[in-house]
């Protein structure tokens, strides 16, 4: 049987990724987005539309959430006329956000009562990947319930990994997303080393690129520093901070020392306090230059916005 599947949050991520599930033979129906243009799309390769998240839950067998954060989707689940208010029993419900484990937990156990399953199951890659069909997805939740939307995964991941139990998959996350935005925090700084003494971004680049501290990470975040491409690497400077906190929330939750976690969470929590928020990663490296008293490297190119 092909299940019918709900999605809410069509933006940037989601936009490809429920493209992929329509197109590839699957009933969906998205949640009403304030950006009209992506929901618009959708309906035209097949999707309908439903007003409420409470009308996804009444009317789907699986429904994905791909929001910003935590907050999102406790009101989403919670909310007035959330899917918790319309789920019936059976439904499973894929939060594709990255999330806080310990929420993810709790509304696992609490839908449960319903006879509702929740997965975790956020996503590694860009939204390029997303349009391609080609992410990787790190699931949480028993073998059973792995087994059952692995299909409807499959229609926009190309890498696929049972982590472990509920809460499993968003904790992976945080882990890659630390690894990753670590990685974003290094070379702002040895950047602006660089700029100090008066290596250049190229001759930077030719020492990195190639070596083996060369990665898809470095090949995409260096392209402002080197370019003043500022869409280089869409990820948000305020999303980024937003991983780094539940990443520390986690090990602190353990008792785990980690100074270089908070290190890192501490360089991009800067940037937000210093007007970067809606701003890309890569901008992390005019951050750390305007602390060290360097002018952006691409001023003209910054919104008073930002």
């Amino acid at each position: 049987m092909t299940e019918n599947v709900g999605f809410v949050g069509v933006g940037l991520m989601g936009h490809g990724i429920a493209k992929n599930i329509v197109e590839k033979g699957y009933p969906l129906t998205v949640l009403a987005h304030k950006n009209r243009a992506p929901v618009e799309d959708l309906k035209q390769r097949g999707a309908k539309e439903a007003k409420s998240a409470k009308e996804l839950a009444e009317t789907c067998d699986v429904v994905i959430l791909c929001v910003t954060g935590a907050p999102e989707v406790d009101a989403i689940v919670r909310g007035k006329d959330g899917l918790k208010a319309g789920a019936q029993k059976g439904l499973v419900i894929i939060d594709t956000s990255t999330s806080e484990p310990t929420l993810t937990v709790a509304l696992a156990e609490e839908l449960s009562t319903l006879g509702v399953t929740f997965v975790d199951a956020p996503l590694a890659r860009t939204p390029k990947e997303a349009a391609e069909g080609r992410l990787g997805v790190m699931v949480g939740g028993s073998a059973e319930t792995f087994a059952r939307v692995k299909p409807v995964l499959s229609t926009f991941g190309e890498n696929i990994t049972h982590v472990g139990p509920t809460g499993a998959g968003h904790t992976m996350k945080l882990i890659n997303n630390f690894v990753s935005l670590g990685y974003g925090a290094i070379f702002s700084e040895a950047l602006v080393l660089a700029r100090k003494v008066g290596i250049t971004p190229k001759v930077f680049d030719s020492v990195i690129r190639g070596g083996r501290m060369d990665c898809g990470f470095y090949q995409t975040f260096i392209g402002y520093a080197l370019e003043g491409n500022r869409e280089s690497h869409k990820f948000a400077l305020r999303n980024a901070h937003k991983d780094l906190r539940y990443f520390v929330n986690v090990a602190n939750a353990r008792g785990l020392a980690n100074p270089v976690g908070s290190a890192v969470k501490n360089s991009y929590a800067t940037a937000e306090a210093l007007g970067y928020g809606e701003a890309n990663i890569p901008l992390l490296v005019d951050v750390i230059g305007q602390v060290n008293g360097l002018k952006p490297m691409h001023a003209a190119k910054r919104t008073a916005a930002e």
